[in-house]
């Protein structure tokens, strides 16, 4: 048998890839009814006929697909980019402010209770509650600008208060940088305030305790209130229980207010500032 010498014109067709696959099925599959081309005309003009249709249907296919991409609006394309969500800001902890004292009718008023008076004030003109027993302690929630703050006052009595101050430090994970305790102190005069960044108890017992509650960490803000030493050869137990008379507690009064606005300058921005303002008698003289 002779070979049979497909003419120039056959050989140098370009074929698409679907439709070349036309031409190694086997001959049951190629006329099957699900092809576009049912039967295979004899010669050449029957070749070209099945190239120009499978061509054509190629061509439809490509441009039905580039023209149904090309109607989509550019906002659904853009949506159906990833998009990358913004991160979130790291957790606030909050800032625990105690005030130290004794609990009672019996001790209201008094000198050793003025760290409780200024939690009391503080609470008052940020609106927080103070009605929560929690931690062996009254205790309140609450915001100063966008900063989270816990107030306390513990009731174990003032020689225990380490007690209360060492549970919520750890409950919470607060850094001690961010426990500020207030108390009283026999060595400032009457009506002054003190704030420091760190120190020892300086004999106060309350302090002593919560020390001792911290691992003998000392590494917490104070704030001092200045309650002056006993008249004469006073027992300082005796004194240090002593209600205030009316003058001395008008004085306080501008003393709390002096506190209130050395703890938000404390909290919204840095200790530095704060201490600047409280430990100077130009902010007395402001409130006066």
């Amino acid at each position: 048998m002779k070979a049979v010498a497909f003419p120039a014109k056959i050989a140098n067709l370009s074929f698409p890839s679907n439709c070349c696959s036309l031409f190694f099925r086997s001959p049951a599959t190629f006329l099957s009814p699900a092809l576009p081309c049912r039967k295979l005309t004899k010669g050449i003009r029957g070749l070209e006929g099945l190239m120009s249709q499978c061509l054509s249907s190629s061509s439809q296919s490509l441009s039905f697909s580039s023209n149904s991409f090309s109607s989509q609006p550019e906002s659904e394309l853009l949506q159906a980019l990833p998009s990358s969500k913004p991160k979130s800001p790291p957790l606030q902890l909050p800032w625990l402010i105690v005030g130290l004292g004794n609990p009672g009718k019996k001790y209201q008023g008094t000198r050793h209770n003025v760290g409780f008076e200024m939690v009391d004030a503080l609470a008052d003109a940020e609106g927080i509650s103070m009605n929560t027993v929690n931690f062996k302690a009254l205790f309140g929630k609450g915001v100063i600008g966008n900063i989270p703050i816990m107030l306390a006052k513990p009731q174990t009595f003032m020689n225990l208060s380490g007690e209360s101050v060492g549970q919520i430090v750890s409950f919470y994970k607060i850094p001690l940088k961010q426990v500020l305790v207030v108390y009283d102190d026999l060595d400032l005069p009457f009506g002054k305030l003190r704030l420091l960044p760190k120190g020892g108890h300086g004999g106060h017992n309350g302090m002593r305790s919560i020390i001792d509650r911290l691992k003998g960490s000392r590494d917490f803000p104070r704030l001092r209130i200045g309650i002056g030493r006993p008249p004469g050869k006073m027992d300082t137990a005796n004194f240090v229980l002593r209600q205030f008379n009316r003058q001395e507690q008008e004085e306080l009064d501008h003393t709390f207010q002096t506190g209130l606005e050395a703890i938000r300058i404390l909290l919204l921005e840095g200790f530095n500032k704060s201490a600047t303002f409280v430990n100077t008698r130009k902010s007395m003289e402001q409130l006066s």
